[in-house]
């Protein structure tokens, strides 16, 4: 006699997870998941960040010109120019990309060299700037990005022979030095740390073996640790992060100052623009602090809600990369995510006093505008890329563009075609002194050919016929 048993009851919780997740997991197999999950992404870290801008930059604004929306109405405009390069990008085709990198990268490289000279302006001890029609923009950020596009573009082309060190690293990593030496002539180590960033992101997911990785990481903090100690203000730094109590109304002021907002702030934080600091108590609260602004008004509901957006980003990018079938988009896409969330991770540290501080914005959220502009670029050319994804082209040619395609009129992205490969020629043999032509020679072979046709089908006054009747 069999005995029947009941089937184990699932537990409630996993029931309700399984819930919860399952229309996340069916939306996140759409063709155009990545394109859209993006633009929610830079949605949110805009108008987050312009929210911010406005708290954090109010007292400041009122104090120097006698309006609290001095500092805001000119990061509206800086976002409006951001927004039509974003647009821009979205619509560029990435042969044009690859085509015209090597351009935009001289073109950066000269604007390094001509900020040196009396063109450019000095801002915050740092000569770094131009000044047009009282509008500043650094090329150091635009220069950020046209060595991305241009060192995938090599290190694609020279894929197949990424095994040999001279073709992995030149012309690479000595372009990658000039840029290091140009930015710090200005000095501003901080944008000399995020093109770091980008050529490790570009040799990593290029394929570089992890020794050469090894090796250039005990150079840059070689190379760090003599920065540090050739510059006073530099030491001060490296000093008050190791012990910003040390000197609180000195060095240590700042991150002391960040570190106060930040416990003031509590779980929820003290309300939306209720928040002390920016009462002059700590500098550059709109810029490079406004992450203490966050957590001090919002919490740590609000810097928990800034971490997961920009951990989205992160997520949404290197989905896109390994997605994508095309290699140049892979490591494009790859590198300026990388370069993007590490830059929001270093201002972050050095808010909360876990790294020494740099001075490097937080993507979309701080004021300023080369940021915005070069952070709403990234952007743009993530959703470009996003459009690339095979899934998301074959969707788009036999459905339509879509309500966003449709909105903004963009093209019906271009499938990958993947380059022919060349047949090597064959090495022509050389004559020897002496040898007969080429002309006899193809005579004896064209009549050694003859005779062995004769010799197969068997005609009459073959050589093997005649054989066969002596035999």
């Amino acid at each position: 006699m069999t005995t029947m048993t009941k089937p184990a009851a699932r537990s409630p919780k996993k029931r309700t997870t399984r819930t919860v997740l399952s229309p996340l997991t069916a939306w996140l197999t759409r063709p155009l998941a990545s394109f859209h999950l993006l633009l929610a992404v830079f949605g949110l870290l805009t108008i987050f960040g312009l929210v911010m801008v406005l708290s954090a930059s109010s007292v400041d604004s009122f104090d120097k010109d006698g309006s609290s929306y001095s500092v805001f109405s000119k990061q509206v405009m800086y976002c409006l120019a951001g927004l039509l390069v974003f647009y821009a990008a979205m619509r560029m085709p990435v042969r044009l990309m690859r085509r015209y990198s090597l351009i935009l990268l001289t073109i950066c490289l000269g604007l390094l060299v001509a900020v040196l000279t009396p063109l450019g302006t000095r801002l915050n001890g740092a000569q770094s700037w131009f000044m047009v029609a009282g509008v500043s923009f650094q090329p150091v950020e635009f220069a950020k990005i046209a060595f991305a596009l241009w060192g995938a573009h090599v290190l694609v082309t020279k894929r197949g022979l990424m095994t040999q060190y001279r073709h992995l690293l030149v012309p690479v990593v000595p372009a990658a030095l000039l840029m290091f030496a140009l930015v710090m002539m200005q000095p501003d180590l901080g944008s000399t740390i995020t093109l770091f960033i980008v050529l490790l992101a570009l040799l990593w997911f290029a394929g570089a073996p992890l020794r050469l990785f090894l090796v250039m990481l005990l150079g840059a903090v070689t190379g760090g640790v003599v920065l540090a100690m050739v510059a006073d203000y530099r030491m001060a730094r490296l000093t008050s992060f190791l012990d910003p109590l040390a000197d609180p109304s000195g060095n240590g002021y700042q991150a002391s100052q960040a570190l106060f907002a930040l416990a003031d702030g509590g779980l929820f934080g003290r309300g939306l623009g209720q928040g002390w600091s920016k009462w002059q108590y700590l500098p550059n609260v709109h810029n490079d602090f406004i992450f203490a602004v966050i957590g001090e008004e919002l919490g740590f509901v609000g810097c928990a809600i800034v971490l997961m957006l920009f951990g989205t980003t992160a997520y949404v990018g290197m989905r896109i990369a390994f997605r994508n079938t095309d290699p140049f988009i892979r490591l494009v896409s790859a590198t300026l995510t990388t370069w993007l969330v590490g830059q929001a991770i270093i201002n972050v540290g050095y808010v909360v006093g876990l790294l020494p501080t740099t001075g490097l914005p937080l993507p979309l959220i701080s004021s300023g505008g080369s940021s915005v502009v070069t952070a709403m670029l990234v952007f743009g050319l993530l959703a470009n890329f996003a459009r690339h994804e095979p899934e998301a082209i074959a969707a788009l040619r036999s459905l339509g563009p879509g309500r966003v395609g449709k909105l903004l009129r963009l093209p019906t992205p271009a499938p990958y075609r993947p380059p022919a490969k060349r047949r090597p020629a064959r090495p022509t043999p050389r004559s020897r002194p002496g040898a007969k032509s080429s002309g006899a020679a193809a005579t004896r072979r064209g009549s050694g050919d003859t005779r062995a046709r004769g010799a197969r089908s068997g005609r009459p006054g073959s050589r093997a016929q005649t054989r066969g009747g002596h035999r």
